[in-house]
């Protein structure tokens, strides 16, 4: 069974309706039986200027999120040892904002060289970077870029104004073109439709990333989608996992922020044995995260092993 870029929306929309567990079984005919671990660190967390309706760190609404300007380097430091210590083979730092201030650029070279030095992979998510800033960033070593499509490119305007599908699409340009790995990925359960799902799963085909970062929207207080709890169930959860391992067999599909409280335990597990190869460890920008242990546990108990860069610093 060969997959690619070229498949059709009707053809996989037909595989996302297919009998839940015939499409669980399908994709996991595609998953290695080895999970990845990363971890980061809220560099700079909160008063950024776009107005993404999900996001607790946008100034445009008020949430209960602290603010705090770019650490320092011992803090990241720190952080990675621990995230090293608990099974993280990478390591990325995260900073709110549009893109990066010249101004910080400097210290965040920093941090990324810090982070190598440790035997860590370094990566980062920075928002929106010119080809001279990735270029910059690739120089001082990092090894990996995050920058979500966060949903398809008919439903982005529903999710922010300040920036287009199009800008996000640039910034991935660029990142390929400085030589830069790349984490890419979605927020689903934000009001989109089950096609515009599928939607997702074709155009993150077609930007053929390394790592497809699953996140499931965790509404939060204060922001416009604080109700938005009930636009995804559980079941279509699994099914827009298995239609993205379908659809991008050569990218590690990661769970990342709102697993825990989005799907049950067992619905997790069914996550990872079928179609998901990769997990974020630890608490995430926002919101609280599962225990290592936890999931060193749970990976353990489908009979799966971490992949050999994590099984050295267990």
């Amino acid at each position: 069974m060969i997959y690619n870029s070229f498949m059709k929306k009707d053809e996989l929309l037909r595989k996302y309706n297919l009998p839940l567990q015939e499409l669980l079984k399908e994709a996991s005919l595609l998953r290695s039986g080895e999970v990845e671990f990363c971890s980061l660190i809220s560099a700079k967390t909160g008063k950024c200027g776009e107005n993404c309706r999900y996001c607790a760190q946008s100034s445009h609404y008020f949430s209960s999120v602290a603010s705090h300007p770019l650490v320092s380097v011992e803090d990241v430091v720190k952080a990675a040892l621990e995230a090293k210590k608990n099974g993280a083979d990478k390591f990325a730092i995260v900073t709110s904002g549009r893109g990066p201030l010249d101004a910080d650029l400097p210290e965040i070279c920093k941090m990324i060289k810090a982070i190598n030095n440790l035997g860590l992979k370094s990566c980062a998510s920075l928002g929106i970077l010119t080809y001279e800033q990735a270029k910059m960033l690739k120089d001082a070593g990092l090894v990996r870029y995050h920058h979500n499509i966060n949903t398809s490119r008919s439903y982005h305007p529903e999710i922010s104004t300040t920036h287009t599908y199009e800008d996000r699409i640039e910034t991935i340009n660029n990142i390929r073109k400085a030589g830069l790995e790349l984490c890419c990925g979605v927020i689903i359960g934000m009001g989109e439709s089950a096609g515009q799902r599928v939607e997702m799963a074709l155009e993150l085909a077609e930007i053929a990333p390394e790592s497809i970062p699953f996140n499931i929207l965790t509404p939060i207080e204060g922001t416009p989608f604080e109700g938005y709890l009930n636009k995804i169930d559980e079941e279509n959860i699994l099914r827009t996992a298995a239609v993205f391992k379908i659809a991008n067999p050569k990218a590690v599909v990661r769970f990342c922020g709102g697993r825990s409280s989005r799907l049950s335990k067992e619905n997790c597990k069914t996550a990872v044995k079928s179609c998901v190869e990769g997990v974020m460890i630890g608490n995430y920008l926002t919101t609280m995260g599962v225990s290592p242990q936890d999931d060193r546990e749970m990976i353990a108990s489908l009979g799966l092993s971490l992949s050999e860069e994590e099984k050295l610093y267990v």
